[in-house]
């Protein structure tokens, strides 16, 4: 994914967010994005004028809130074990798409290698026959560039 990606992806949420009623000082908290930043966003945006909602950070750690949007969750009936984090698909995979270091990672599955190419020493996750560090030095070591 490209940076800028990204970036896009976190002035989406920063606006989902304070449309929700959150206040800027907080969605700078949340999502590690500066406050001036925050604060130019929103204004160009024009949602200085939607209320804040003080409990919107509470509801989100209760999973009230959508933890990518901040809009409610609705209750399903009958469904059992953990409450729901997201309100729906679409929110779930760009809101991990953005914290990937946020996810849990089993610490059997890293593996320490040395590159074919270059020599440097790195470490990769769920695959333990890889032989490269990057794309770029699999290219030259094959292709002979």
């Amino acid at each position: 994914m490209k940076k800028n990606d990204q970036t896009e992806e976190k002035n989406e949420q920063v606006l989902l967010l304070r449309k929700s009623g959150m206040s800027n000082r907080k969605i700078a908290e949340y999502t590690g994005v500066s406050y001036e930043k925050v604060r130019y966003q929103c204004k160009k945006d024009d949602c200085d004028s939607i209320p804040v909602d003080e409990e919107l950070p509470e509801k989100i750690k209760t999973r009230e809130a959508c933890a990518f949007c901040g809009k409610p969750i609705a209750k399903e009936e009958g469904r059992r074990g953990r409450k729901k984090r997201f309100c729906c698909e679409k929110c779930r995979r760009t809101y991990w798409k953005i914290h990937r270091n946020g996810q849990k990672k089993n610490p059997k599955a890293i593996y320490t290698k040395v590159c074919a190419y270059c020599g440097k020493t790195f470490e990769v996750y769920g695959n333990k026959n890889r032989k490269y560090c990057c794309h770029e030095h699999y290219v030259a070591d094959y292709f002979g560039s």
